[in-house]
């Protein structure tokens, strides 16, 4: 392995890190931006996918005490996203992963686009248990389909009047979970052989090291600025899935 392919994959790694860190999410909006140069796609996705649930797991740390607190609500999203994750697999038989990546890009390009040229942002103040656990079971048949847990849930999020740490405390353990089981999936598959496991120890401390820096930003970020993060995200996860998918539909 070259010193180029090495410094590629840990500038991906810590890139990642970074923005799960400080977003609760997102390693795949950069990592795979630079891992997909130099290696092949079930790699790239599989090292992904296990150094999010990795560096998520610092992130839940931080807002413990939030999910403590808000425990019932948290249950509201992962137990129907649990149920969804193996309905997703089912999706895939109907309509095709790319298919549907680029139906979700661009519901995300769409809603970032809109609420980022807004001043104000929406907010649903009133309890919504009923939309919580739609919008949890949703995000577990996309992951289980085409690996966008997050996309659903995040915008949903964004909505809420919850402080920075409430929101993460839905979003970070959420796709931890989730993520956690694709790994058990992927495993089952065989996709975790050595080489794989030797590059995702390689590049782990930098991938924690990214984590620990995006968590410091966090820390300095108002509860409205959060929340226009998560929306630029959104809408730059978006642009960035659909111009990955869309050349392989042309």
């Amino acid at each position: 392995m070259s010193a180029t392919v090495i410094a590629v994959l840990l500038a991906g790694a810590l890139a990642g890190g970074f923005i799960n860190g400080l977003a609760g999410f997102g390693t795949a909006l950069l990592a795979l931006g630079f891992w997909l140069q130099v290696l092949p796609p079930t790699q790239a996705v599989a090292m992904v996918v296990m150094l999010s649930v990795v560096s998520g797991l610092q992130g839940v740390w931080i807002v413990r005490r939030e999910i403590g607190a808000n425990r019932v609500r948290l249950a509201r999203f992962v137990l129907p996203a649990l149920v969804g994750v193996p309905l997703g697999a089912m999706v895939l038989s109907i309509i095709s992963a790319p298919v549907l990546k680029l139906v979700i890009a661009a519901m995300m390009i769409l809603y970032g686009g809109f609420f980022i040229l807004r001043r104000s942002l929406p907010h649903f103040s009133r309890p919504t248990p009923v939309a919580d656990a739609a919008i949890g079971f949703t995000g577990g048949v996309l992951g289980g389909a085409a690996g966008l847990s997050g996309a659903i849930p995040t915008m949903w999020c964004a909505m809420r009047p919850w402080t920075k740490a409430e929101t993460r405390a839905v979003l970070q353990p959420y796709n931890v979970i989730v993520l956690a089981v694709a790994v058990l999936s992927m495993a089952f598959y065989g996709h975790y052989d050595a080489q794989v496991l030797l590059l995702i120890v390689m590049v782990l401390p930098a991938t924690l090291i990214g984590a620990q820096i995006g968590i410091a930003a966090y820390r300095r970020l108002e509860d409205s600025q959060f929340r226009r993060l998560l929306i630029g995200l959104m809408f730059a996860s978006g642009l960035g899935l659909m111009l990955r998918e869309l050349p392989a539909l042309l």
